[in-house]
C-alpha cells in the first residue's frame, strides 16, 4: 500500500514538473493583448446577444435599434482585428 502511494506521489511530481516546462516554454502575453482580446471577446458576445434579440423580437422600432447597435459592433469588431 505505501508502494502505491509513493509512485502516485512521484507521478504527481512529475507530472507538476511537465506542466511548469510547458508554461515556461510558452511567451509570456503583454498586458496590452491580453486587454485587446478581452474587448474582442467582449464585443462578440454582445454581438451574438444582439443577434439573439433581432431574430426573437417583433417590434420593428426595436429591430431598427438593434440593427444600428449591431452595425456598431461589428465596425468595433473590425477595427480589432
Amino acid at each position: 500500500m505505501a508502494r502505491g502511494f509513493e509512485s502516485k506521489s512521484v507521478q504527481e511530481q512529475w507530472q507538476d514538473a511537465e506542466a511548469a516546462a510547458e508554461l515556461k516554454s510558452k511567451p509570456k502575453r503583454e498586458a496590452a493583448e491580453i486587454e485587446l482580446d478581452k474587448k474582442r471577446e467582449s464585443l462578440d458576445l454582445s454581438r451574438r446577444r444582439v443577434m439573439h434579440d433581432l431574430e426573437t423580437t417583433t417590434s420593428e422600432t426595436r429591430k431598427s435599434s438593434l440593427r444600428a447597435a449591431l452595425t456598431h459592433l461589428e465596425a468595433e469588431l473590425a477595427k480589432l482585428r
